[in-house]
């Protein structure tokens, strides 16, 4: 972790004067901060200053500004832990190569992934997009409304491992199955979300899932399982990117494909 430290101040040093939250806002201490108490949430009101942000500087109904404009305020501003412009061209190119129907994500945080999902899935698709926190999720609310997506994009507050309640609100919208689940939540339930999911029938063989930060924060039972059961349940494409926002800290983006 020292070592990690050392090098995101090595790569905040060199970002803009303009940033808000100097001292406290590198990835390795937000990081910290989100326990299961936090929500998601860094602590110090940048996810709704984010939104206040998309709104004031981006027209209503404008997909690719907000989405423009929530990239310039996490280099610019703060620091944000959602997927970022180079993994966030993965994903895009794992939706628009899927070409799916019925989407589901783990993990909303602010609201940009689902925008960027928005932007590439086919007319008519829908997107369900699963936030534990709610000041989370009022955020990515905002945006979504002001962005003009809320027609396919869909939010929901809670976790797929909460006794069944949340599980039971996707039964209805996902009964056809699901073509593409983005998971990007807490990592230490990658796996056990997957196993639900799995449990539910909802994937059929040529379902796509993709996850982020497989090396870092890391998420070693999700990774440990896709590669053992690669060539059998799954086949995975591990892509080698970034952590978001920055060109220091290595990561890997999974992207597999559910052979059934």
């Amino acid at each position: 972790m020292a070592e990690v430290l050392r090098v995101w101040r090595t790569v905040e040093a060199g970002m803009s004067a303009a940033k808000q939250w100097p001292t406290h806002g590198s990835l390795p201490r937000i990081l910290r901060r989100l326990t299961p108490f936090s929500y998601g949430q860094a602590g110090d009101g940048r996810e709704r200053a984010l939104a206040r942000y998309v709104l004031a500087n981006t027209p209503p109904g404008d997909l690719d500004a907000a989405i423009a404009a929530i990239d310039r305020f996490a280099y610019r501003n703060a620091r944000l832990i959602n997927i970022g412009e180079e993994k966030g061209a993965i994903l895009d190119a794992a939706v628009r190569a899927a070409r799916p129907a019925r989407l589901l994500e783990l993990g909303t945080y602010c609201g940009y992934s689902a925008l960027r999902i928005a932007r590439v899935m086919p007319p008519g698709a829908h997107l369900y997009s699963i936030e534990r926190g709610a000041a989370n999720a009022r955020v990515a609310a905002r945006i979504w409304r002001h962005a003009g997506v809320t027609d396919r994009v869909h939010g929901l507050v809670g976790t797929l491992d909460d006794g069944g309640a949340t599980l039971g609100r996707l039964r209805g919208p996902v009964a056809g199955g699901l073509d593409f689940v983005f998971i990007d939540h807490g990592k230490d339930e990658y796996l056990s979300d997957l196993r639900l999911i799995l449990g539910e029938r909802w994937l059929h063989p040529g379902s796509v899932v993709v996850a982020d930060n497989i090396e870092y924060p890391g998420a070693p039972a999700y990774r440990d399982y896709m590669r053992r059961h690669e060539g059998t349940l799954w086949s995975t494409v591990e892509h080698p990117t970034h952590v978001e926002y920055q060109s220091e800290l290595r990561d890997l983006v999974f992207e597999s494909t559910y052979l059934g």
